[in-house]
This record gives C-alpha cells, structure tokens and sequence, in this order.
C-alpha cells in the first residue's frame, strides 16, 4: 500500500531508530473516511518561535467486520511560518484498534511500547516547510468486541520533545452492526462493544491521572482521557540511563 505524501517537503529524512514493518493487504477502503480532524489533540513541550505542528485523523473510518480489517490516514502539518526543523511521527494503537502497518515507517519492538498500548510505529518525518503536510497510510485492525484508541505524538527528530499529541483518541460507535460487511466507526466515540449476552464489564480504553513513567529522555506520550492528562517519557533506544 502506498503512502499518500503532499510533495511540499524538503530536508534530508532522518533515519528511523526501528525496524520490523509487516505489511498486511488491507479491505476497507480509505476513500470513505470524510473530513479530517485534529480532535483529541494538544501542544505539549513549547515549539521554536515559528513552527506550529498539528496532527489531523479521519472523522470516520470503516471496519471490515470479517477480517477486522480498517485504514486510517494519518497527517502530520507545519501550521507556522518557518520551517520545522527535523521531526518524527509515532502512531500507537490502544485495546482493540492494532496497528499494523504504517508505510514507510518502522514498528517499535515490543519492549519499547508506551504504557497501555499493543502496537506503535516510528515515522521519520524530516522537516517541513511552512504550511507543509505530510500523509501515512495505516494499516489496523478493530475489534468490535474492544474498545480502542489511537495516539499522534509529534517530536524532534532525535525524540526528546513532544511539539504536538493528538489522543489517545477513540474510534467507535454505539451502534455495532457485526452481520454487516462492515462498520463504520466515528473518531472521538467510546465504542460499545459487542459483547456475550450479559457480559457488561468490558474495560474501557484509557487511563486517569497518574504519571507513567515511559523510562528516560526522549518521547513523550500525553494521552488525554475522561479523567485528565497524563504524560510519560522513554529514552531512545541505545542511550544509557542516566
């Protein structure tokens, strides 16, 4: 599957810190998903003077209810007035929404996942221009019988500042249609899953308050939930403690 990219970048990519990217066919068509938003995000470490980055996913995707099959486009943008300067994209699945596969980018060993989440991507960017945006393809899977959450952190390119995260944000619906071809899932509703008759005590995806630690210096993930914020950080791979 190819990755659709604007083709206003410039700057030399940075090299991806990862490896092991599984690229799976894929059922659910993209050409559905709607507009795009930039809900669920916030601004976390302070950007140089200039530079304004935002993440954007589709309102709404769809769910091949055989294979659990879904694609999301997930865009990364320099809203500011200067060039941003080396940048990397994560993209984090949480429960029951997996990523896959993201084009062009590297998985995250299983080791170096953020707290809570099943899978993870790392997307050297580079550095955009004013103005400039950046698209990936992804490819994920949705459980109906889950709820599930996505996460955007934009960083430096080296990870030890968080410009910008949008999420963890919930792709879902309260109407399942599981005998359908597929279901069709909104981005900010908490997913009612369909579950055994009787069985009500599905977990939800998400966290409260407390701070997780992530490890060491580098990438932040802020995941915004019912119950407030909450941030951790995890040293690049190869970088001693200390």
């Amino acid at each position: 599957m190819i990755a659709r990219r604007t083709t206003t970048i410039t700057g030399s990519l940075v090299a991806g810190a990862f490896s092991v990217v599984m690229i799976l066919p894929f059922t659910a068509g993209a050409d559905d998903q709607g507009p795009a938003s930039s809900k669920g995000g916030k601004a976390v470490d302070e950007a140089p003077a200039g530079v304004r980055t935002t993440t954007t996913l589709p309102e709404k995707i769809s769910v091949d209810n055989s294979s659990k099959k879904t694609e999301i486009t997930a865009t990364v943008k320099n809203g500011g007035t200067k060039e941003s300067g080396g940048l990397r994209l994560l993209v984090v699945g949480f429960d029951g929404l997996v990523v896959k596969d993201v084009q062009g980018c590297s998985a995250l060993a299983k080791k170096d996942l953020p707290p809570g989440s099943n899978s993870a991507f790392s997307c050297a960017v580079g550095s955009l221009k004013a103005g400039a945006s950046k698209s990936y393809s992804v490819d994920a899977t949705f459980d109906l019988g889950k709820t599930g959450k996505i996460c955007l952190p934009v960083q430096t390119a080296d990870g030890k500042k968080t410009y910008w995260q949008q999420g963890p944000v919930p792709f879902g619906t309260t109407n399942p249609s599981p005998n359908a071809p597929a279901t069709p899932l909104l981005l900010g509703t908490d997913n009612k899953p369909v579950a055994p008759a009787g069985d009500t005590t599905l977990p939800k995806t998400g966290v409260g308050d407390d701070v997780l630690p992530w490890g060491a210096a580098g990438a932040a993930l802020l995941a915004v939930g019912a119950g407030g914020l909450w941030w951790s950080q995890r040293r690049l791979a190869g970088r001693p403690a200390g």
